[in-house]
């Protein structure tokens, strides 16, 4: 796959194949086309060459209800409905049940703060999600995304800002949403990524590395240099 924003090329050639069943995860710096490729699977936009297919059928051929229904997409930036907590939820599926959402929003480590609300689920959500924490919005995104079912889930970001306390609850909704599912994620925090199948590191719009963690451990690149900064930044303390 190729792919340019107007005239500058920003994907030179990728060739990438993702596995039914399997996590992968696209890593790299900033600007080398980990969100690109996202937003190419999601369709989004189009390639510029190449094709995109899942199931071996190409995704334009394929009409854009069919192809959002197949995908439940959790971005870092999450944007709510000005509506009730119920209604946020059940936009992943139109006509659900109280009791649906009720068990997803338990499975997404969403139901006890809902709960403590005044009005509970028919609590009404500012515009954006104003009236709620960044780490609860994430957790109803979550709910939103486990409720559609999908058998594929695009992940961007979505623990990259949050505090500890966040992080733990959001990789416990995480872990429900990615049973049994096709899971391509997008990772600054390389420590969130290390049982994933397969690991793609970008840069400048090509694949420099591939493989699972200890395999890029083992070829001394990029991957390795970035965990090896990583692990010792977790040791710094403050004197």
């Amino acid at each position: 796959v190729t792919f340019g924003y107007h005239e500058k090329e920003v994907l030179h050639g990728i060739n990438l194949e993702i596995r039914e069943g399997t996590v992968n995860a696209l890593v790299g710096p900033s600007g080398s086309g980990k969100t690109t490729i996202i937003s190419l699977i999601s369709r989004f936009w189009d390639v510029s060459k190449g094709s995109i297919t899942i199931g071996g059928s190409d995704i334009r051929e394929q009409s854009p209800d069919v192809l959002t229904g197949k995908m439940a997409i959790v971005f870092q930036d999450v944007y709510l409905l000005h509506d009730t907590i119920a209604n946020n939820i059940r936009v992943g599926k139109p006509g659900a049940s109280m009791e649906e959402i009720i068990a997803v929003a338990k499975a997404a480590q969403c139901h006890e703060f809902i709960s403590a609300l005044p009005d509970g689920y028919e609590t009404m959500v500012g515009e954006g999600g104003n009236t709620l924490s960044g780490g609860e919005k994430q957790r109803i995104s979550i709910a939103r995304a486990l409720i559609k079912n999908a058998p594929i889930v695009l992940l961007d970001e979505t623990t990259s800002s949050l505090d500890a306390d966040n992080e733990k609850e959001i990789h416990k909704a995480l872990d429900a949403l990615m049973k049994d599912k096709t899971v391509i994620v997008i990772a600054h925090r390389l420590n969130t990524i290390i049982g994933a199948d397969q690991i793609l590191v970008l840069d400048k719009g090509i694949i420099s590395e591939r493989g699972n963690h200890k395999g890029l451990l083992a070829q001394n690149g990029w991957y390795a240099r970035m965990i090896s900064e990583q692990t010792k930044a977790r040791e710094w303390s403050i004197t």
